[in-house]
Formats: C-alpha cells, sequence, structure tokens
C-alpha cells in the first residue's frame, strides 16, 4: 500500500496514476477545497507562455498536461491563448515574441472581436485551459469510483506531496503568494485566456463561462496565505480595465490567495528521504506540470526509472 500526503493537483495526479498502473494507494487527506492552492489556480495549459520566463523543461513537459487531462475526462478548452499590450508597451509584445514560440503575429480582433482596440497581439494555437475546480473534482470522483480512501491513515511508503506545508521536511521549499479575482461581466464575450502584458502590472483573464473570469497575475515572494490585498484587487482591476472598459462595471464574485510552493529555480524536486518520496515545487504550474511529474513518480515506483526532476543533492 502506498498512502498520499496531500489531494491536491499533483497528489490527485499521482493517485491517478498509480491506480492506473494497478498500484494500491490511499490518500491521508480530505478532497481539495479552499485550503488547497489548487483552489485558486487559473488553469491554463499553456507550455509556450510560460516558456517567457521559465526554463525549457517547463515547456517540454508542460505539452502533455492538455491531452493528460482530457482523458481522465475533464473538460479541456483548446481554445489556444492571446497575448495582448497596450499600444504604448507594444515593445512588450516584441519581448514576449523573442522569448517564446509556436506563436503568430495576429490583429487581436481575428480571434476575440471585443478586443479590437488592440492593433497587435500574438496568437498561440497550440495551448488550452480548464476550470481547475472542475479538474479536481473530477480526479476526485474518479478515483472515489476505484474506491481510493480518502482521509485514510498514513501505512506502507509514503508519497508527501503536501505543497506548502511539507516545509517541515524540505528546508528549501519556499511560498510564493498568488492573488486571485473572479468577476462576472456579460458585456464582454471572451473564449480563450488572454495575457495583458505592462511593465508593472501584468495580467491574465481566463474565462469560465456565463460570463465569468477569473483575473490573476500576483506574484510575491512570500508565504502569507492571508486574504487578498487591497493593492492586489485594485492592481488588477485597473489591468482589467485597460483590457476592456466595460470591466468597470463587472460585479466581484470572489476574491482568493494562497502560497505555492517552490524551490529556489521554480522547478519541481522529486526527492526521496528514507521511505518517503516528496513531490512538490509546481510554482506557478501546478495543472501545467502535475501530469508529467505524476508520471514520472509513479514510473519510479513501479519500474526504478529515474525521474528527470530526481534532486541529485538529496537522493
Amino acid at each position: 500500500m502506498i498512502t498520499i500526503r496531500g489531494a491536491g493537483v499533483l497528489g490527485l495526479c499521482i493517485a491517478t496514476e498509480l491506480t492506473a498502473r494497478d498500484v494500491p494507494v490511499q490518500i491521508a487527506g480530505s478532497p481539495a477545497g479552499p485550503e488547497a492552492c489548487s483552489w485558486y489556480a487559473g488553469g491554463m495549459l499553456a507550455p509556450f507562455c510560460e516558456g517567457e520566463a521559465a526554463e525549457e523543461p517547463v515547456t517540454r513537459n508542460g505539452l502533455i498536461a492538455a491531452d493528460w487531462w482530457q482523458a481522465q475526462g475533464v473538460p479541456v478548452m483548446r481554445n489556444g491563448t492571446l497575448v495582448v499590450s497596450p499600444a504604448r508597451d507594444r515593445a512588450e509584445v516584441t519581448r514576449f515574441a523573442r522569448r517564446t514560440s509556436n506563436h503568430r503575429d495576429i490583429a487581436p480582433a481575428e480571434v476575440e472581436p471585443d478586443l479590437a482596440r488592440f492593433t497587435r497581439g500574438l496568437f498561440f494555437d497550440d495551448e488550452a485551459h480548464l476550470t481547475p475546480r472542475d479538474a479536481l473534482a473530477i480526479l476526485t470522483a474518479n478515483l472515489q469510483g476505484k474506491g481510493i480512501a480518502f482521509g485514510a491513515e498514513p501505512q506502507g511508503r509514503i508519497i508527501d506531496a503536501r505543497g506548502l506545508a511539507a516545509r517541515d521536511a524540505l528546508r528549501d521549499l519556499r511560498g510564493v503568494r498568488g492573488e486571485m479575482l473572479v468577476i462576472r461581466c456579460r458585456d464582454i464575450t471572451l473564449s480563450r485566456p488572454v495575457r495583458l502584458l505592462h511593465p508593472r502590472i501584468p495580467l491574465y483573464i481566463v474565462p469560465r463561462g456565463d460570463g465569468v473570469f477569473m483575473l490573476g497575475a500576483t506574484t510575491v515572494e512570500s508565504a502569507h496565505r492571508g486574504p487578498v490585498t487591497a493593492r492586489a484587487v485594485l492592481e488588477m482591476l485597473s489591468a482589467a480595465y485597460a483590457l476592456h472598459p466595460a470591466f468597470a462595471e463587472a460585479e466581484v464574485l470572489e476574491l482568493g490567495a494562497d502560497a505555492r510552493p517552490a524551490f529556489p529555480d521554480n522547478l519541481p524536486r522529486i526527492r526521496r528521504k528514507g521511505d518517503t518520496i516528496h513531490a512538490n515545487g509546481l510554482y506557478r504550474h501546478g495543472f501545467l506540470l502535475a501530469p508529467a511529474v505524476a508520471q514520472m513518480v509513479a514510473d519510479h515506483i513501479t519500474t526504478g526509472q529515474r525521474p528527470e526532476f530526481m534532486d541529485e543533492d538529496h537522493d
């Protein structure tokens, strides 16, 4: 028996991969809810966009994400990603284009008519997005349907996927705070995630359907998990207004914040300590990288294959 500590996105993905290999597992945690940083994710499966700031392994390992999630029965919207910037910051689009790949230069109105006020954009055709809370619920239901127990007492080998809570065992793990808003604005229609480039206040906005949008962008070097700050709310709403003035009349439905687990280089780690395997450090790439990391963990357990993200210094 293998016990997985943590029922956030990575713990659920690992349980799914092990179950598919007929490895008996149980989960020592309750189904993910507002206490999990996965709850506040954007759900963008955007490996090429993330390549603007992330290391090459993030893009390469993120390429399987959309297919993996869809194979689990999670609705995946494969509408691409649109990147734009205000006219005064047009150089930001040029910089972003140089640092990424698999995009084409377009007039944003070609794919998002409501953004005709922007004259230039980058379109990443092969990217996708999902709704994180639906994805977590579907993985949980799939596992429960196969008899996997949640809230179990730990026994057997342990896989620790507790995120930031694992700092009691991983001293080099740090918190990176993210803040988000959910708003409703029926005057705007978007079919895909849009990233607004700005040297000070970058923004991403993800459509959730029925005029509902999730806004996010903040990356603060802090493990603080308290409520969203007034500054973050003002900056995100200001950026949304810059994307489209109609967002000024949006209803604010939800505010959320949490701290994401990250290692110094912002890449994941798979680390053995005695009989425990730690899988952690997804940073801001939870739903993008969790499938690949979960496959690495499952392959390591079932075949002894050494994972790409195995930490050499802490075997």
